[in-house]
């Protein structure tokens, strides 16, 4: 009986100290509507046990004191691309697709998924790969088996759109080449059923499309476009999708490509800078969520105005008024930058956050859209995007206070993914 005794009080002292205590300055939980102060977390295994006040940690605890700093969950970035690395022009994406094996590519990758960890994005939504194929489900494997640092992947693999319509296009270059496409091209009901499937068997979280194309300006001042899929098509994509248990994400630009979006299925609309009252209205009758992007729509209007495609620019100088109006009526805005879009060694992910407070948003509004707001829209809402008991150990800090200066969050200091310290 003593024996069994002492186990378990060696048992017991054991899971004490295999606990971490992170001791907060000011901490911003994700949910609340106000930060809490001298809190510390309870960390155990990848999970957070509990939440308690600076005068219950116990003597001799493993304390990670980060009493002068904020703390926050880690975030989540809604849409990103980690195997691309900047694309402005047409030239650029062309490098990337026909110089750049998928292999290198690939390795180009692990960097941007380090970069997205160390800036304090515990966990990203990779909307597809940009003609690489599966190598986003080989990036979240790496990751998670522990091979190369990077944040939690839901990935998209390689997204679908109808024949014809995306880069690289058959006109571009001679007709005797069979060039590389970004997506994965369908015609016909058949054969996007059939795209969401093989998507699926080689490990999509998500399933994406491209909904529209060939923006331009109505004399009203309104946008219109060219939507990619028929009826049939989008609704055998949105269909196949959620059958499986799968959620959609549509790029789309303008009502055109926003209304049958929605009205198919999509949980998502990214981008959407073009969108209208109606589309507002739809977003909030189909519970979907709103991924604005608008550090990519800042880093290429200028660049592609330049090169004549005028729309971009156009669009951009009117979303600071969208954004305002979607807000006001209640539409579920999601964090998400296009990262990959832009170049991920040059600009930090959580310069968005700006636009966010600019265009109308309180800085906690803000840091809601990635955490508890992205969460939701990764049907993980409990687990990501929050500290709370039972949510996973995804936890960051900055110097100083978010609320008073949103751009705080461009510099993280100390980075937790799943109970495990990535940066301090």
């Amino acid at each position: 009986m003593k024996r069994y005794l002492c186990l378990i009080l060696v048992l017991l002292c054991y899971k004490a100290h295999a606990q971490t205590i992170i001791k907060c300055g000011q901490l911003i939980d994700g949910k609340s509507d106000q930060p809490f102060s001298k809190k510390a977390i309870v960390v155990a295994g990848n999970l957070i046990r509990d939440i308690i006040d600076w005068d219950k940690i116990p003597v001799g605890a493993n304390v990670i004191d980060l009493s002068t700093k904020t703390v926050l969950p880690g975030l989540i970035d809604c849409h990103t691309h980690v195997l691309l690395q900047g694309d402005i022009t047409s030239e650029e994406y062309d490098a990337q697709l026909l110089k750049e094996s998928i292999p290198y590519r690939t390795i180009r990758a692990t960097v941007a998924c380090k970069i997205a960890l160390m800036n304090g994005f515990t966990t990203i939504r990779d909307v597809e790969t940009e003609g690489a194929m599966y190598a986003d489900v080989d990036l979240k494997k790496a990751i998670n088996n522990g091979v190369i640092p990077g944040p939690r992947m839901f990935v998209s693999t390689r997204a679908i759109n109808t024949t014809g319509h995306y880069p690289i296009g058959n006109g571009e270059y001679s007709w005797e080449l069979h060039m590389p496409k970004g997506i994965q091209e369908v015609t016909g009901a058949d054969e996007a059923r059939k795209a969401v499937r093989e998507q699926i068997s080689y490990g999509a979280d998500w399933i994406k499309i491209y909904a529209d194309r060939g923006y331009f300006r109505k004399q009203d001042g309104s946008f219109g476009s060219i939507p990619n899929f028929t009826t049939e098509e989008i609704q055998a994509v949105a269909e196949e999708t959620i059958r499986s248990k799968r959620m959609l994400a549509a790029h789309a630009m303008t009502p055109d490509g926003i209304i049958y979006s929605l009205k198919a299925g999509a949980r998502t609309i990214e981008h959407g800078s073009a969108m209208n009252e109606e589309c507002m209205d739809l977003f909030i009758a189909k519970g979907a969520f709103w991924v604005p992007t608008l550090t990519v729509m800042d880093y290429v209007a200028e660049g592609r105005a330049k090169l004549g495609a005028v729309s971009y620019l156009q669009m951009y100088q009117g979303v600071q008024a969208i954004f305002g109006k979607a807000l006001k009526k209640g539409v579920k805005i999601a964090f998400g930058t296009d990262a990959g879009g832009f170049d991920w060694q040059k600009i930090p992910q959580a310069r968005e956050f700006g636009f966010y407070v600019k265009y109308g948003m309180t800085p906690m509004q803000a840091i809601k859209t990635a955490t508890t707001v992205a969460a939701e829209l990764l049907n993980k809402s409990g687990q990501l995007g929050e500290i709370s008991k039972g949510a996973y150990a995804d936890i960051i800090a900055v110097d100083s206070d978010p609320l008073q200066k949103i751009e705080a969050l461009e510099k993280v200091v100390f980075v937790m993914k799943d109970g495990k310290v990535e940066k301090k």
